[in-house]
């Protein structure tokens, strides 16, 4: 069990690594594009909306900068890894049909991709905020991270799901394309929260990608923490959420090979 266990682990991480070189081989600028992606992003709406949405501190800095960048990164983090989930084992057709390898393994590599991404467009916030010379306290940073491995399991979840469905119904890439631009706009990222009545504000932060990108920066930037409450419902969600995507899975995927 237990080299079965780590023969599992090698070839996740075989998988991601090959789909990481993949995606940049051949372009010019190489793996500098999974920086320079969320850079351009953030620069276009910075320019853009800097000038409406501008938050100070306590101290009357701007923080806004800090603020988009962190959304954007935390949000492209989801996008881009339930984007590789879903397309995970249409992408990899002919080893679910030609070939036994365990349906979850293909399913994980993909999304372990999109983690070694945000992995490195992490140095872009830490630049940012070693400019700004801004430093947050310890338990912000640990909440940080914490969230981000919230991200991930969202991310997993949403694929075990997915990823059968989509072998299916082929429509779901462009639905789920729609949704994610809903998502954003519906998330905290370009605007602070407080810029909408409170009336709204539990109802935005029902959406799992809203809670963790305000509560993410409200900690780092501006030392703001969620109730102790909040913060265990929200993880209830989480496990119910990943528990039920395991059981859909289990019951999808024997029909993967046959509907491809």
């Amino acid at each position: 069990m237990k080299k079965q266990h780590e023969n599992y682990q090698e070839l996740i991480w075989r998988l991601a690594k090959t789909d990481f070189k993949l995606r940049y081989q051949g372009s010019i600028l190489g793996y500098f594009w999974a920086l320079l992606k969320p850079m351009l992003t953030f620069t276009v709406l910075y320019f853009v909306f800097s000038s409406i949405f501008n938050p100070r501190n306590s101290d009357g800095v701007s923080t806004y900068s800090l603020e988009l960048l962190v959304g954007i990164l935390m949000y492209s983090f989801f996008a881009e890894g339930t984007g590789a989930g879903l397309s995970s084992l249409m992408s990899k057709a002919q080893l679910v049909t030609k070939i036994y390898v365990p349906r979850w393994t293909i399913i994980l590599a993909a999304t372990i991709n999109s983690a070694m991404i945000y992995s490195m467009n992490l140095l872009i916030i830490v630049a940012l905020f070693a400019i700004k010379g801004f430093l947050p306290e310890w338990q912000a940073v640990a909440l940080f991270f914490l969230f981000s491995f919230f991200i991930y399991i969202l991310i997993v979840s949403f694929s075990f799901i997915a990823a059968p469905l989509f072998v299916k119904f082929r429509d779901l890439s462009m639905i789920w394309e729609v949704l994610l631009m809903i998502i954003m706009y519906a998330s905290p990222i370009i605007y602070p929260l407080v810029t909408l009545p409170a009336k709204y504000h539990q109802l935005i932060l029902l959406n799992p990608v809203a809670f963790i990108v305000h509560f993410t920066k409200e900690s780092l930037i501006h030392a703001h923490y969620a109730d102790p409450s909040q913060y265990l419902i929200f993880i209830i969600m989480l496990i119910a959420f990943f528990v039920s995507s395991i059981f859909i899975y289990q019951k999808m995927i024997k029909r993967v090979a046959e509907n491809m």
